[in-house]
């Protein structure tokens, strides 16, 4: 699950937190000797409530920020091998290139000294008498054909030289670009490590209040959409949505996509990939990546996108409902299909 922005209220809900835990500890007295909760002090039970909502909120929707930021470092991981592959490509053409090129300059050295060598016995040879008229022609077009081989090696050797000039080129481009995403990549993730980190302090929080309630306000904490009973559901067999409600009653996990613990994304991507279909890993992305539906067109299986930024999401199952992995200390839950604000739905 996921919702809003994870820094916006903190400082509200931190700043009260100590009278409410106190409030909690002795809440939890009064439940256990079965003394009767003042109506005053359940409001502030459902006070306390909506401020650990507020900030897990937050908290959650940041989580699914930074999944989609390791996703982003994957792609983008795969796609530094390829452009290093493709620089040592580079490296070893242009190597070949130049090898190429240096054979030739040896050549048209070679042929070029042998030139200036003969050029006087040229001049001897051409004026010679031949001793038959077949002899003379034999000798021109032998003295021409040197001249074409060695126009031909030269104009080879500015062709090896252009390859290896251009081959060179590319490969600086290719190294340049992957130094350039190896180093985005470096700064992404440096700053997801720093994000993970203060992330964890406001998870602890989280978990340290909601443990801390009260049985009375717990059972609210838990039943503040207004869960309905998995077993009063008429049977649905195999598919997505059989894959997501044998999940009921698993607990919430942080980014998780069981089989054990679930987050909302967490729980779509177990449902679909345990029929065989890989959908995204985040929620934003599971609503983008579908087709749109309308919710007077919702059939069972389609993925319901919730709150602003669409930060939530659970899975339509007929009858008005969705199944959906909520928050932390609450259970994989079947819920009414509008007890969360409703932003779309797709379909996969």
């Amino acid at each position: 699950m996921a919702k809003h922005s994870l820094h916006a209220r903190h400082a509200a809900g931190t700043r009260t937190w100590g009278r409410r835990a106190t409030l909690c500890a002795s809440m939890s007295v009064l439940v256990s000797s079965g003394a009767v909760v003042p109506s005053a002090m359940a409001d502030d039970v459902e006070d306390l409530i909506k401020q650990v909502d507020e900030l897990s909120h937050e908290v959650t929707a940041k989580v699914e920020e930074l999944k989609g930021v390791e996703d982003d470092i994957a792609a983008k991981s795969e796609e530094l091998e390829r452009l290093q592959s493709d620089a040592a490509d580079a490296r070893a053409q242009v190597q070949a290139a130049r090898s190429a090129r240096d054979e030739l300059q040896g050549e048209v050295n070679r042929l070029a000294a042998t030139r200036y060598r003969n050029v006087q016995a040229d001049l001897v040879l051409s004026t010679l008498d031949s001793g038959s008229p077949q002899a003379a022609i034999d000798r021109a077009v032998y003295l021409d054909s040197l001249s074409r081989k060695q126009r031909a090696i030269l104009d080879e050797h500015e062709v090896a030289a252009r390859d290896a000039a251009t081959k060179a080129s590319g490969a600086n481009v290719a190294l340049a670009e992957a130094q350039y995403l190896r180093n985005d990549l470096d700064s992404k993730r440096s700053k997801l490590e720093r994000e993970r980190e203060s992330l964890q302090s406001k998870i602890e929080e989280i978990e340290a209040r909601v443990d801390s309630l009260s049985p009375e306000a717990r059972s609210l904490w838990e039943g503040r959409l207004h869960p309905v009973d998995a077993g009063s559901l008429p049977p649905v067999g195999d598919g997505v949505v059989g894959a997501a409600l044998a999940q009921v009653g698993k607990p919430y996990g942080w980014g998780t996509t069981g089989p054990s613990a679930f987050d909302c994304s967490g729980l779509m991507v177990w449902a679909y990939g345990q029929n065989g279909k890989a959908i995204p890993r985040t929620s934003q992305a599971q609503l983008a990546g579908g087709t749109p539906v309308s919710i007077g067109d919702l059939q069972p299986g389609d993925i319901v996108g919730y709150y602003p930024g669409v930060t939530h999401v659970g899975m339509y199952i007929g009858d008005g409902m969705v199944v959906h992995a909520s928050d932390y200390g609450i259970p994989v839950q079947v819920v009414p299909l509008n007890s969360m604000p409703v932003q779309g739905a797709v379909r996969y």
